[in-house]
């Protein structure tokens, strides 16, 4: 078990807790939980729906705690601060205990014409901004977390057609079709193959659990 004692755990751009959900679904110790986000609005609702949750106003380029972690989970925020990529990710590391894991999800591209798609939508689509967000070239974005002094204990390619049909209908309208019990169907068709190259070669997202490396 990765996890056997209990753990505390950070989430930044923490949006509306979505790693702490995912998390009490699959991790069967206690957890002590801390997320932030840039906006005063989504905290503010956060608060609302359990007040009892620590949950707080924080920019992720300055964050700043005296706590250490044993968990960073972070479910799509680095696209948005792309230009500040690096920088963030030593930021976090450095709230990490010492062999401390990071989860990380993120819009990811592995080949030329994944990127030139990626890039096309996000310059017509009024629902993305290319001046402030854009995915990674896969290998770009395993560097930063290299550099940072991770290692990769796990990666899996996630981005496929069940990822997209049920992250994008809002921007996509034509792709809400079929329901949930489609994306049930293709989910469990194409999680056989997420370790596979061509899911590396084809996954528009990846999923991957870092180490940080003990001193």
């Amino acid at each position: 078990m990765l996890f056997p004692k209990p753990i505390a755990v950070l989430e930044p751009m923490c949006g509306y807790a979505e790693g702490l959900s995912i998390l009490r679904d699959r991790v069967p110790v206690p957890i002590s939980y801390e997320g932030f986000d840039y906006s005063e609005n989504l905290i503010a609702k956060v608060k609302a729906q359990d007040p009892s949750l620590n949950v707080r106003v924080a920019e992720v380029t300055s964050f700043k705690s005296d706590g250490k972690f044993d968990l960073v989970i972070l479910i799509g925020g680095l696209h948005h601060v792309f230009r500040h990529t690096e920088e963030v990710v030593r930021n976090l590391s450095s709230v990490l205990v010492d062999g401390g894991h990071f989860i990380n999800l993120e819009p990811t591209h592995n080949n030329p014409i994944a990127r030139l798609a990626r890039e096309m939508i996000y310059k017509r689509s009024k629902f993305f901004d290319e001046n402030t967000e854009r995915g990674f070239d896969l290998v770009e974005l395993d560097e930063v977390f290299l550099t940072a002094g991770f290692e990769k204990a796990d990666q899996i390619y996630p981005g496929l057609l069940s990822h997209i049909l049920y992250y994008n209908p809002d921007a996509f309208p034509w792709l809400n079709a079929g329901g949930e019990g489609l994306v049930r169907f293709l989910f469990g068709m194409e999680k056989r193959f997420y370790r596979s190259w061509v899911a590396r070669k084809l996954s528009f997202a990846t999923l991957t659990l870092w180490r940080k490396r003990t001193a």
